[in-house]
């Protein structure tokens, strides 16, 4: 792990004295969101996943690239883990838009502070948390004109909603089983092979922003602020989808 040069992919300044604080991780989460897309174009050009953290740090650092949740969540692990964080990662259930109980597929990073535990996830290419959110029971909690709260259930543990259309709907759940870098290997590898997987069938690209996301569907690039629609390119060519990873997505590829 080379602290200088994350920080320097991030767009910040690495600070003289490190402390790892509440305040260097929200700049951490924030950089990280709006620095590093989310991203799969590896995994459509059949360019097999690593989650080792040499790989990680290679891929997403050196080489200029994203990744998915696995990837994105794991490096951000590695790295407050190198700053002097207590961080711990978990497998997820995504329950957005699902209308049965879903895998655990997702990765998300929980890391303790002074004053209780914090939600990290910069692996969600939708509406997603810019910085992390306190895991507090009925806590309502407002970022970027998105409001979160969790709640606790008794057989799928935490459950965090977000506010939609006004009403809670949820988002992800996961339970107390701390996971380790072994477990993440078969839900990656189905995200990256399987054939009902819809992470290896088209481009899948996301960007946040101040004031929004940036995203890239097949063939399909919007520009969002907030949730509303502002700009929409159809029918996107192989050129102009390079440009736009270069311009817009600041992706090396």
């Amino acid at each position: 792990m080379d602290v200088k040069k994350y920080f320097d992919r991030l767009g910040l300044e690495l600070p003289n004295t490190i402390v790892p604080n509440s305040e260097l991780l929200r700049k951490i989460h924030l950089a990280h969101c709006c620095k590093i897309p989310y991203e799969n174009v590896d995994m459509i050009r059949g360019i097999p996943t690593s989650l080792h953290e040499d790989a990680l740090f290679r891929k997403i650092v050196e080489e200029g690239k994203g990744g998915i949740c696995f990837e994105l969540n794991g490096s951000l692990g590695n790295l407050l883990r190198a700053l002097g964080y207590k961080v711990t990662d978990f497998a997820a259930r995504y329950l957005r838009g699902e209308s049965t109980i879903p895998m655990r597929r997702h990765r998300i990073v929980i890391v303790t502070l002074e004053d209780g535990d914090y939600l990290c996830d910069i692996g969600v290419g939708q509406i997603a948390p810019r910085l992390p959110l306190k895991i507090e029971a009925g806590l309502v909690q407002t970022q970027n004109d998105e409001t979160y709260k969790f709640e606790q259930d008794p057989i799928h543990g935490w459950i965090l909603y977000d506010l939609h259309d006004g009403d809670w709907r949820e988002y992800i759940c996961f339970t107390n089983d701390p996971a380790y870098d072994v477990d993440f290997i078969q839900p990656s590898f189905y995200c990256e092979a399987h054939i009902d997987s819809v992470f290896n069938k088209e481009p899948m690209i996301a960007i946040k922003t101040a004031a929004g996301r940036k995203t890239i569907d097949g063939d399909v690039y919007k520009v969002f602020v907030g949730e509303k629609l502002e700009y929409i390119e159809e029918g996107i060519s192989d050129t102009r989808f390079k440009q736009l990873l270069r311009e817009e997505f600041k992706l090396n590829v």
